[in-house]
Parts: structure tokens; C-alpha cells; sequence
């Protein structure tokens, strides 16, 4: 077993620390399992407690300014209040739930480029230090599936995903921030918008679909963003056409006038479907909700190709996150 942090504020001889995730991608609102590895130091420690954090790279904007910064958005206490003899190895297992806002960083396997991992703190001789720091994968509820691969299939190509701080008026969000997955229109919306963007909003029951468009501008109109809402139940994902559904909400969310007949998809997936990445349905009950106001921020920067190919820098960009930026993420907390 290679432990991959000794504990810095303990010194040498101090314990070490070693998380491991099971296998696969978790779920809004799904479980994460795993065991959390300790081995031993050169005395006996009490192990006052360990606190698995959930982390995000989230991004926020003030003004012109745009900044990065680690946000911790979930605690989960595994275990404390024990003794960790000289160099024993002790495996202790875990199970949470992820908060049901909990963004996701995958489309049938295919990264979007969202960072988002799982960060150990130990407690020990009344000090706090900061295990290791694992990615965490989270593909979506089977109702945003639904609502992305209608995207694709009618023409909209993905182009990047960020998280923006801030909370989404109107809404009933939780976490202090919000994820935007930004795509280029269909070939029959692009004289009306020059993007549109999808935050979802998941609970137990229900899912909201925030939709902004940043629409063009006409010969004597500047152009502007429009918002609306739609509440997707988890429970029918797998009865409707939502290729007719989703159509009817880009409609509603352009004011697009027009009736249109039914068609046949225009375009393909945002991500091509792996035969393993279908999950059995839940549906929906669609209601065209109120317009909504951002409380901060907008579109983030395009990282992605129209179409569903994620560019490289995407990939580097997840992997700085996990290998030079624990001495950041720790700065963000002080």
C-alpha cells in the first residue's frame, strides 16, 4: 500500500492517509462508498475524527472580474475518537449521499470538464491536516440524461461546462453554486441565439431545467439573455418524446412564434452513447416555470469543440486540480 499524503502538520513520524473511492460514478443524490486507509506513525495518536469533504472548482465573476477558487460544498464525518497505534494499518469504510446539486462531470463516460473531488481531513493531537485528494466522477440522473441526449439529437452541440458561484433566483438551490453546461444552437435556432445554457437543479422528487439563451439582436434590437424554467419529475423519464418536449421549451425560451411540425432529429448526441452508459428511466411532467434572474455571473470560457469533442486543454485543466492544488484549496478555507 503506497500512501499518498504523510500528514504535513504532524511531522515526520506522524500518521498517514490513504482514501479510495469504489469503482464507477455515483449519482445526484446517489451513495459514495469507499474505505479510507490509515497506516501508523512512529508513537500511538488518537485519531480525533475523519471528515471526508466534498470540493469544487468553481469559478465567480464581479463585475469585469473573473477569479477561481476551491469551494467546499458537503462534510461527511466517517469515524473519530479512536487509537492509532504505532504503525498499525487500519481500513475504515464509508458510505453518504451526495447532495442531489451535486454537479455532474460526465456524459456516458466522457469528461465535461468539471472538477469535483474528495478531500480527506484528519483530526489528530488537536490539529487538522488534509489527506489526499480524489477525483470524484458523477454521471447524470437518468431525467438530465433524457434532457441532454434530446439536445444532441436535435442539433445542439456541447462546447464546455463550468461551475459559477452564485444562486439562480426564483429557484430552491442549495448550494452556493450553480453548474452551466453551455452549447451551441441547432442549425434552425442560430439566427435567434448565439448560445444556450442548461443548469439543472435536482431534489428528491423533481428536477428543475434552467434554459438562458443569449439571444442575437435584430435590426433595431440589441441583443440579451432570456431565462426560463421547466420541472422535470424523476418518476416518468422513460414515457415521453423528449425530443417534442425539449423542442417545445427551446420554442418557449427563444418566444420562437412559429408552430412546427413534427421532424425528424436534425442532429446526433451531444457524446456518442457507450452500451454501457444507459440507465433505466424516470420522466417527466414539464411546466414552463417564471423567469428566473442569475445572481452572479454568466457564460464561463468555451474549453470544449461544438459538437461533443472535449478539447485537451479540458483534460489538463481537471488533472492540475488533483495534483498541485490541495495548498490552494486549504488558502481558500483560511
Amino acid at each position: 500500500m503506497v500512501f499518498k499524503r504523510l500528514l504535513g502538520s504532524l511531522g515526520v513520524g506522524g500518521p498517514s492517509v490513504d482514501t479510495e473511492l469504489d469503482p464507477g460514478a455515483a449519482t445526484p443524490g446517489g451513495t459514495v462508498t469507499g474505505r479510507v486507509r490509515l497506516r501508523g506513525g512512529t508513537a500511538d495518536f488518537t485519531i480525533e475524527h475523519i471528515t471526508l469533504e466534498l470540493v469544487a472548482r468553481v469559478e465567480s465573476e464581479q463585475g469585469d472580474e473573473e477569479s477561481e477558487g476551491v469551494v467546499v460544498f458537503h462534510q461527511h464525518v466517517v469515524a473519530g475518537g479512536f487509537r492509532l497505534a504505532e504503525d498499525e494499518h487500519r481500513s475504515v469504510p464509508f458510505s453518504f449521499a451526495l447532495p442531489w446539486e451535486t454537479p455532474i462531470t460526465e456524459l456516458y463516460g466522457q469528461g465535461l470538464g468539471v472538477s469535483l473531488g474528495v478531500r480527506t481531513e484528519l483530526g489528530v493531537a488537536g490539529a487538522r491536516d488534509k489527506g489526499d485528494l480524489d477525483p470524484l466522477a458523477v454521471r447524470p440522473l437518468p431525467a438530465q440524461e433524457a434532457v441532454l441526449e434530446a439536445l444532441g439529437q436535435l442539433g445542439f452541440g456541447f462546447t464546455s461546462a463550468d461551475l459559477e458561484l452564485g444562486r439562480i433566483g426564483g429557484t430552491g438551490q442549495q448550494l452556493p453554486f450553480y453548474q452551466e453546461i453551455e452549447l451551441v444552437p441547432a442549425p434552425r435556432y442560430a439566427h435567434l441565439a448565439e448560445e444556450i445554457e442548461v443548469t439543472f437543479l435536482a431534489g428528491p422528487a423533481t428536477l428543475d431545467v434552467v434554459l438562458e439563451a443569449d439571444k442575437r439582436g435584430g435590426l433595431f434590437s440589441e441583443g440579451h439573455d432570456t431565462l426560463t424554467r421547466f420541472t422535470v419529475d424523476h418518476d416518468d423519464a422513460g414515457r415521453l418524446d423528449w425530443n417534442t418536449e425539449v423542442d417545445a421549451w427551446i420554442g418557449h425560451l427563444l418566444q420562437h412564434r412559429t408552430t412546427h411540425a413534427p421532424h425528424e432529429p436534425t442532429g446526433g448526441a451531444l457524446f456518442a452513447r457507450s452500451t454501457h452508459g444507459t440507465h433505466e428511466g424516470h420522466a417527466h411532467h414539464s411546466a414552463p416555470g417564471t423567469g428566473t434572474t442569475i445572481a452572479a455571473g454568466a457564460a464561463g470560457l468555451a474549453v470544449g469543440v461544438a459538437g461533443g469533442l472535449v478539447a485537451a486543454e479540458v483534460v489538463d485543466e481537471v488533472g492540475d486540480f488533483f495534483e498541485g492544488d490541495e495548498d490552494e484549496a486549504e488558502a481558500e478555507e483560511e
